[in-house]
């Protein structure tokens, strides 16, 4: 056992330091939620009902309602109350063991000597032992005040918790109220079946028999192989905020994988278009740096343009001339067609007159 406690205890002017330990523990299985179609996990989420989202530990306050109004309470507000911390176990009163009403039990703690001697602690356990009294005694723990009983069960101190007087009910029913007659035969029947049962209290032979039964059925269902993988019952959703991230996860490596795919087709069908835009690609740039030098050459060699302009200019005018004479050439040369022409019908006519 790990002790979850260490202090001592305090009666008059005896000191005995002590560890606590827990004296119980629950043996029922622990069963959680899953979907009876496909056998995964059920959750309980801690969502928001003014926004509706998924609130983490670290934004999380408490809070009292007394119906109408809602008091938050922080952290800060919290850690502002005197906490309790105190590593003494005092003792208030020693009363008579039957006083101590058993409904005011809570938790049971085993008290260990903590001490190279542990004489004090044996004194202590005797003189109650020995005046059949319970100790009432008053200890912190988890920064909380409890009051508690201090008693001795099979040479151990034992210390547990009780409830405060206010949270104990009273037990008010109105058919308790009632007159009831019971006739002396019946007492005398019920006296015969008490004295029937009759026996020495021995817990170790009552047993959980439903615990007992439902650990050979989850055993039997082992065995037979009916059972699923624990890390398949919480699918993609393992937390709130984690299950998101697992998702992106998943949606990023698909795009990636997807993306290869249309990449590896593309190349294939486009292979003799690339060579086909590579030569488009060194043309245009070719045209492009053809294009550059043509404007480099007009801006250099603008005067010279100008000049070749007034050049060719006058080479016109001279030229000019020359081809009205060629015109004028023709024309002369005109009249002579048309003379040829003349002499060809006058010829014609001469020999019809001699035939």
């Amino acid at each position: 056992m790990r002790a979850i406690w260490k202090g001592s205890i305090t009666f008059g002017l005896v000191n005995v330091p002590v560890k606590l330990y827990s004296a119980t523990e629950e043996h029922d299985l622990q069963l959680h939620q899953v979907h009876d179609a496909d056998g995964g996990r059920i959750r309980y989420q801690r969502k928001c009902e003014v926004c509706g989202k998924k609130v983490e530990f670290a934004h999380i306050d408490k809070a009292y309602d007394d119906g109408d109004q809602t008091v938050v309470l922080t952290e800060e507000d919290l850690e502002s109350l005197p906490a309790e911390r105190s590593r003494e176990i005092e003792v208030l009163e020693f009363v008579p063991n039957e006083q101590i009403d058993p409904i005011l039990f809570e938790r049971s703690y085993y008290l260990e000597p903590d001490s190279k001697s542990p004489k004090a602690y044996v004194l202590l356990r005797r003189v109650l032992e020995e005046t059949e009294r319970t100790a009432v005694v008053r200890i912190s723990l988890r920064q909380r005040t409890r009051l508690a009983t201090m008693r001795v069960r099979d040479d151990v101190l034992l210390v547990q918790t009780i409830r405060w007087s206010d949270e104990v009910r009273a037990a008010e029913f109105d058919s308790l109220g009632d007159d009831v007659t019971v006739g002396k035969r019946e007492m005398d029947l019920a006296r015969s079946i008490v004295r029937d049962l009759e026996a020495d209290f021995d817990p170790e032979q009552y047993v959980d028999e439903y615990q007992e039964q439902l650990h050979k059925l989850v055993e039997a269902k082992l065995e037979q192989g009916d059972a699923l993988d624990t890390a398949a019952t919480f699918g993609e959703t393992d937390d709130d905020e984690g299950a998101e991230v697992i998702d992106l996860l998943e949606a990023l490596q698909r795009s990636v994988e997807k993306r290869k795919d249309s990449g590896s087709d593309a190349s294939e069908d486009s292979g003799a278009k690339g060579s086909g835009s590579r030569s488009s690609g060194s043309k245009t740039a070719a045209s492009a740096s053809k294009s550059t030098a043509k404007r480099t050459a007009r801006s250099g060699t603008s005067s010279k343009s100008t000049a070749s302009k007034s050049t060719a200019s006058k080479g016109t005018a001279a030229k000019k001339p020359a081809t009205k004479s060629s015109s004028s050439k023709s024309t002369a040369k005109k009249p002579a067609a048309k003379s040829t022409g003349s002499k060809s019908k006058t010829t014609a006519a001469s020999k019809r007159k001699s035939a």
